[in-house]
């Protein structure tokens, strides 16, 4: 689905690349019937601001909003199990099994639990298998994007764009 791997490039570090073929992805985005209304416009929004900085900018900001600040982690088990590597360890096997079974292989020096690299994953599953994931995911997602939102990121409508997707599929809450 063209949704992840568009949250997946945009959430990731900017590169030259990326920058280079924003105008590519935006009329992506435009001519794919399943992105419309909100998450067309939050994704629109970002592509703008990217075209608007300089991509020394755009790195700056990128480490300020996901690097210097833990509590904005892209690395989504941080969330669960901050740094401790017994209970972070078999979470992030867990996701890695998730990959293998999709046919994909981890992407040495990254940790599995990376937001773009699991955008990337659920890029190539179908719905349905996208929902039950993100749905286990949604409680960390939702803290993420307030996280994001308090500190003024841009990239908060992108995490509130995934979070959304798993909203559905999310456990209910036990009254």
């Amino acid at each position: 689905m063209l949704i992840y791997t568009v949250l997946s490039r945009l959430l990731d570090y900017p590169e030259q690349e990326l920058i280079d073929n924003l105008l590519e992805v935006r009329k992506a985005v435009e001519t794919d019937s399943a992105i419309k209304g909100d998450e067309q416009d939050a994704i629109f929004a970002v592509i703008g601001w990217m075209l608007s900085e300089d991509l020394i900018e755009l790195q700056q900001d990128y480490v300020q909003s996901f690097d210097n600040n833990a509590d904005n982690s892209l690395h989504l088990t941080h969330h669960l199990y901050g740094d401790d590597d017994r209970e972070r360890g078999p979470a992030l096997i867990n996701i890695v099994e998730h990959f293998k079974k999709a046919g994909l292989s981890p992407v040495k020096g990254e940790l599995p639990d990376y937001l773009p690299l699991i955008l990337e994953y659920l890029a190539k599953l179908d719905e349905d298998k996208v929902g039950e994931f993100l749905g286990d995911a949604v409680k960390v997602l939702t803290v993420l994007a307030g996280n994001l939102e308090q500190s003024k990121s841009p990239y908060a409508p992108l995490v509130r764009i995934v979070e959304s997707h798993g909203l559905p599929y999310a456990p209910k809450e036990e009254e």
